[in-house]
């Protein structure tokens, strides 16, 4: 598709150097993105398309409602791997946060937790592509999915198999009405990226007992 679009960096050239470092980006249905501010003036570059109302765009697959009114798009995403989740559509505003860690500690694992250890990566690949949608033991925004540690850790009813099959395609484990989780194939997050989220989550049920 072609959009009318507004750099995103535009946008945001009027904040001041010493505002938050997250860009928080809240849809009509309940989906919170957080983008870290770092991506913004990387090799990627994000777009915010605006839907005219005389020309509406197509509606979304399986839904009756388009990407619009305001859809986040990334040109240049192939290069630094921007998650599927970073896009979000139908927005309804934009915010200037701190860091998900900062507002929430109980998500963060320890400070002396070495920056490559896999809980810790798995800390990042669940702020990048679960927290838009889940809470976890109440932190966070997102409405969309359940809590993944309230009332009972996901970690605890799902086998190590069982989540990774859910992550890969949530309709061949379970389905309900209302379902919105959309499959995570391997080009967007890797084997690797799945291992070391249990791994995270693990972590967080461990110390939290």
């Amino acid at each position: 598709m072609s959009y009318r679009a507004v750099p995103l960096s535009t946008l945001l050239s009027a904040l001041p150097p010493d505002s938050d470092d997250t860009i928080q980006a809240t849809a009509i249905d309940g989906f919170v993105a957080e983008l870290p501010r770092t991506l913004i003036g990387g090799v990627a570059v994000p777009w915010l398309a605006v839907e005219e109302p005389p020309h509406p765009w197509p509606h979304l697959a399986g839904k009756t409602v388009s990407a619009g009114p305001f859809y986040l798009v990334w040109q240049g995403f192939e290069r630094v791997g921007i998650s599927t989740e970073q896009w979000p559509y139908a927005l309804a505003a934009l915010s200037v946060v701190p860091s998900p860690i900062q507002r929430w500690p109980a998500i963060a694992v320890d400070a002396s937790v070495p920056e490559d250890a896999p809980a810790r990566r798995g800390q990042a690949v669940f702020i990048a592509n679960c927290l838009p949608c889940h809470r976890l033991g109440g932190s966070g925004e997102g409405t969309v999915g359940p809590d993944l540690r309230r009332p009972m850790p996901a970690i605890v009813y799902f086998t190590e198999a069982g989540l990774h099959a859910l992550i890969r395609n949530p309709a061949a484990v379970r389905g309900w009405p209302a379902q919105q989780m959309p499959a995570f194939d391997t080009a967007t997050m890797a084997d690797s990226d799945i291992d070391v989220f249990i791994v995270y989550l693990r972590y967080l049920a461990a110390r939290l007992k």
